[in-house]
């Protein structure tokens, strides 16, 4: 993930070593790729929670088996 100079901040922050050595684990990328992708999940926690909270409320124009027969 490449970002222009203008649209970045840098940062420093403190972070307990075995929760970075297992964030980098499970990204397979490195400290400012993990650390990104970490900050974009916070940030759309949001919206997830909000799309837990229409479970079973919303309605679709297809069914199941159609959209499986649309592949």
């Amino acid at each position: 993930m490449r970002v222009a100079m203008e649209t970045t901040r840098k940062i420093t922050v403190e972070v307990p070593l075995a929760v970075l050595e297992k964030a980098l684990g499970a990204s397979g990328t490195g400290v400012t790729q993990t650390v990104c992708a970490g900050l974009q999940l916070v940030a759309a926690s949001g919206t997830y929670a909000h799309l837990r909270k229409l479970r079973g409320r919303v309605r679709f124009s297809r069914t199941a088996a159609e959209l499986k027969a649309d592949r």
